[in-house]
C-alpha cells in the first residue's frame, strides 16, 4: 500500500480533528480504532486499557438494557394505574345496587380486560332466593367460611387481602359453565365492615400468565378498599 493510498483525506482529517467527539461518541468506530491498535501492538502484549473499555462497554450495555426495561416497567405501571382509576370512577357512578352489579361485569370487566368478573358474598341465605337471583349471574352467594376456605384452599396459611393464582379446579360455583376457560385469576377479600361477614371479588382470565404471585398488588389492594367503601354504603 503506498503513502497516497494509506493517507487520510485531508478534509476527512480536517474534520475529526475539528470535531473529536465524533468519532468519541460512535461505539463501533471506536471499537474499530482499538482493534487496530491491538493488531499493531502484536498479540504478546497486554494492553490494560483496551480490556478495561471493553469491560466498561459491556457494563455500559448492562445499564442501558437495565434503563430500557425500567421505562417499560414505568409505562406499564401508569397503564395499570389509568385502568384502576377508570374503573374506579364508572364504580362510582350508579345510583342503585342493580346498577352497580351490572356495571361490575359489563364495563368494568372490559375496562380491567378481565374474561369474568364476580362478587361473592357470605350470607345465611340461599342463594336461590329470588331477590339474589335478580341481581344478576354477578353476584355469587355462598355460605358462611367459603371465603376463607377458597381463598386458602384448605391449607394452613395467613390470608391475603390479594391472591392472584392459576384457577383451581374446584371453582365451578364461581365461574359456572367459564370454569372450562378461565386459567388465572385475582381474589379481592373484601372486609364489609363490623357484624358483617366477608366478601370476595373475582377477576377471572383465560390467560394463565394474566395473574400471577410474582405480580405487584399495590393498584389491586387500592381498588379492594374502593370496592369494600362502596360495599358498605349499598348494605348499610
Amino acid at each position: 500500500m503506498t503513502s497516497e493510498n494509506a493517507a487520510i483525506n485531508d478534509d476527512l482529517r480536517d474534520k475529526i480533528l475539528s470535531e473529536p467527539e465524533v468519532i468519541l461518541e460512535d461505539s463501533d468506530l471506536m471499537g474499530a480504532l482499538i482493534a487496530a491498535n491491538e493488531r499493531v501492538m502484536g498479540g504478546n502484549i497486554v494492553d490494560l486499557r483496551g480490556i478495561a473499555m471493553e469491560r466498561l462497554e459491556a457494563r455500559l450495555e448492562r445499564l442501558e438494557e437495565t434503563h430500557r426495561n425500567v421505562i417499560a416497567a414505568a409505562y406499564e405501571n401508569l397503564a395499570g394505574m389509568n385502568q384502576i382509576h377508570r374503573a374506579v370512577l364508572r364504580m362510582l357512578d350508579p345510583a342503585e345496587f342493580e346498577g352497580f352489579l351490572a356495571n361490575l361485569g359489563a364495563e368494568i370487566a372490559e375496562i380491567l380486560r378481565v374474561d369474568s368478573l364476580h362478587l361473592v358474598l357470605e350470607s345465611a341465605v340461599a342463594s336461590d332466593d329470588p331477590a339474589v337471583r335478580r341481581l344478576g349471574d354477578v353476584l355469587t352467594v355462598a355460605e358462611p367460611g367459603f371465603v376463607e376456605g377458597y381463598l386458602t384452599q384448605g391449607r394452613s396459611i395467613p390470608v391475603r387481602q390479594v391472591t392472584l393464582r392459576q384457577v383451581q379446579p374446584d371453582c365451578e360455583i364461581i365461574y359456572g359453565e367459564a370454569t372450562g376457560w378461565i386459567r388465572s385469576e385475582a381474589c379481592l377479600r373484601l372486609d364489609l365492615g363490623d357484624g358483617r361477614l366477608p366478601g370476595m371479588l373475582v377477576f377471572g382470565s383465560e390467560d394463565p400468565h394474566q395473574f400471577k404471585p410474582t405480580h405487584g398488588t399495590d393498584l389491586l389492594i387500592f381498588l379492594a378498599g374502593v370496592f369494600e367503601r362502596a360495599m358498605r354504603r349499598w348494605l348499610s
